[in-house]
């Protein structure tokens, strides 16, 4: 599998989450499982029921944090800002389409928040800014449709 590149930031916020399913979510699930199992019959026990499925999707979710993880490339933080755009930058651009400046922020694919303006790496946006410098003009492809911006700053 290929690496998943974090920054410092984001990869300790999925070590986190794990830490929290695994020390805290685990357990109370298992003694919701144990208090139904306690009130008998389990083939009519709606409570068992709802345990049991709270259970695989914690366990699943473990599995997929786990698995993240092991295939997490932190991406060390920058100490000055680049010349061009790369992976932890913030970029401010102007849409030339409707003339509003937007930021975004580059980060790994589990880190992403839209609507604060963090975006994959992996998104139409930040494959198009990639490379680029201030100045430079960018067409991106977006599901809806084609978007023209400008690059005015690149910052940490």
């Amino acid at each position: 599998m290929n690496k998943i590149p974090f920054t410092p930031e984001g990869l300790e916020k999925i070590k986190k989450e794990l830490e929290y399913l695994i020390k805290v979510e685990r357990r109370k699930v298992i003694k919701a499982i144990e208090e139904a199992r306690a009130h008998g019959d389990l083939s009519e026990n709606a409570e068992y029921e709802a345990a049991k499925e709270r259970q695989a999707h914690i366990e699943g979710k473990i599995q997929e944090l786990s698995g993240i993880l092991a295939n997490a490339e932190v991406i060390p933080p920058l100490n000055k800002a680049p010349d061009r755009v790369q992976f932890g930058v913030k970029v401010k651009l102007l849409n030339l389409d409707t003339d509003e400046i937007v930021v975004y922020k580059i980060v790994g694919p589990y880190e992403t928040d839209p609507s604060k303006g963090i975006i994959s790496v992996n998104s139409p946006i930040a494959k198009a800014l990639i490379g680029k410098e201030i100045g430079d003009v960018v067409q991106v492809k977006t599901p809806s449709g084609i978007k023209n911006f400008e690059i005015l700053d690149i910052e940490i």
